[in-house]
């Protein structure tokens, strides 16, 4: 970018060709209302000054007949600020300082001259010609036939002889002003623009453009792939405001990308879990599928029998797979609306128990239920919150010990049943943008699973197709487990703007559900 084109270069030009003009202005005024005061000295008008100058040089001739009367002049009245001339007898004009004086006046002056040479009673002075003729401090003006205004000559008298007058104009010309101040109001004028230019860079232009170029410099490390890069933000101006909207923007940059690398993550493990997830009934139906296609191999029918029930089982199997897999991405997609309603507590529980029945009275497991006072309704999806139940529920009965107790549980408010356990738990909160809501009611899950869950895999638990051991991984595949279950519960918790924590022991897992009051929907 061109030196032009910078806002800095601009905005100083802008204000120094400011600051000049105001000056020039100010130099003008100035010299105008000098001239317009017609004054020469303070406390002295213009008619004072020709007498003063008329006596002066009357008193210098009769000392000093061969005197240089100009350069008299110039010495001694050349630095006023006030011009004059002086009309000798014998013709010669000598000026103060102006050598251009209107011609009216020096043909008023010529004319009051030989008016007074020509008078036989010359040697008396007239009327006005005396100091005290002016008053106090009053200049006596008179006109030309034409109006010309002037002032009345002031003459030289010498042994009572005229040998010239002094004519005084009554302002003082502008060029000879303006040539007489130009100097020193250029000096003063260029120092006050000099001074004024050099603290506007200090202190306007050079913090504003300090600042301007940190943010630049941020805003390149940013495109660049620096992340952390922040502007500063002091000042309170417009370039604070730039400043706070780029960190702004650079903590939604940031946040953006840490997503989008989670989700890379997410994504290449999701793939990985489901390549092997995928592989492990595949090859067990295409080996038992090949085994049966051989001719050689004769099998009884109740090999056959069973080798045909394994691959229908891992068919079922990788179904669930995948209808799990694809109901997780919906519920995390935000796909599909959920039917929001008040549901009775009871209603859920009863079809819990109703779908495990069969399972509990083969495991040897009794499942209670509870519904204390202000928890026998809540708001939600009834199909989802049953499919959540259900996971947690077959979760629970899957690694419940025969004769032990899988409890369903409905509370108030953020739960705190008596017993609860003395541990942290590991909790999930809502992702949605307006985050968890005010807690309404807490429905709760409880296992007496002897080995219970390891702290260090509370909180990876509910991760797709994570797996505490190896032991587990094994159970869970002949028990029917897609390894899916408690991120579905997760997603549909959260899509209601709920949480999920689980808290466990060795003798007691509990996994609770805290919704809203109203769910999001």
């Amino acid at each position: 970018m061109t030196w032009h084109r910078s806002l800095y270069w601009r905005i100083a030009l802008g204000v120094i060709g400011l600051l000049a003009a105001m000056l020039l202005v100010q130099a003008m005024l100035f010299v105008w209302v000098v001239s317009q005061s017609g004054r020469s000295l303070p406390g002295q008008s213009p008619g004072r000054l020709g007498l003063t100058v008329a006596l002066d040089l009357a008193n210098v001739l009769e000392r000093e007949p061969q005197v240089d009367l100009a350069r008299y002049v110039q010495d001694q009245y050349a630095q006023y600020t006030h011009p004059f001339f002086v009309m000798m007898a014998d013709g010669r004009v000598i000026t103060s300082g102006s050598q251009s004086f209107p011609e009216p006046l020096l043909r008023m002056a010529r004319a009051q001259l030989q008016r007074r040479l020509d008078r036989p009673d010359g040697r008396r002075p007239e009327t006005g010609d005396r100091p005290d003729a002016f008053g106090r401090g009053g200049d006596r003006f008179e006109r030309d036939p034409n109006g010309f205004r002037f002032l009345r000559p002031s003459p030289i008298l010498v042994h009572g002889h005229v040998m010239g007058v002094v004519v005084v104009p009554p302002q003082a010309p502008f060029g000879f002003l303006l040539g007489r101040f130009a100097p020193t109001l250029a000096l003063v004028a260029g120092g006050v623009l000099i001074l004024g230019a050099v603290l506007t860079s200090a202190m306007i232009f050079g913090p504003a453009r300090r600042r301007l170029r940190a943010l630049e410099t941020a805003a390149r490390r940013l495109g660049s792939g620096d992340l952390a890069a922040r502007a500063a933000e002091g000042g309170g101006d417009e370039i604070a405001a730039v400043a706070s909207a780029f960190n702004a923007m650079a903590v939604d940059l940031s946040a953006r990308a840490e997503a989008l690398a989670a989700s890379d993550r997410a994504r290449r493990q999701l793939l990985a879990d489901v390549s092997h997830e995928l592989t492990t009934p595949v090859t067990a139906m295409r080996g038992y599928l090949e085994t049966l296609r051989m001719p050689e191999l004769a099998l009884d029918g109740s090999t056959r029998e069973h080798y045909l029930t394994i691959i229908s089982d891992e068919t079922n199997r990788l179904e669930r797979l995948i209808g799990d897999l694809l109901d997780l991405a919906r519920l995390e997609g935000g796909g599909g609306a959920l039917q929001i309603e008040d549901l009775p507590v009871a209603w859920l529980f009863d079809r819990v128990t109703a779908r495990h029945e069969h399972a509990c009275r083969a495991a040897g497991v009794t499942m209670e239920r509870s519904i204390e006072p202000g928890a026998e309704t809540v708001a939600g999806d009834g199909d989802r919150l049953e499919q959540a139940l259900q996971n947690l529920a077959a979760n629970a009965l899957r690694y419940a010990p025969p004769g032990s107790t899988v409890r369903l549980r409905s509370q108030a408010g953020g739960g705190g049943s008596p017993g609860r356990l003395a541990l942290h738990p590991h909790m999930t909160g809502s992702s949605g943008a307006r985050g968890f809501q005010p807690c309404g009611v807490t429905l709760s899950v409880e296992d007496e699973g002897a080995a219970g869950i390891a702290p260090e895999h509370l909180p990876h638990i509910f991760d797709r197709f994570y797996k505490a051991d190896a032991a587990r991984a094994a159970e869970v595949s002949v028990q029917g487990g897609s390894g899916l279950g408690l991120s579905i519960v997760k997603a549909i918790v959260e899509r209601h703007g709920g949480r999920i924590s689980v808290t466990s022991r060795p003798g007691r897992t509990v996994f609770e559900i805290a919704l809203p009051k109203r769910a999001l929907g």
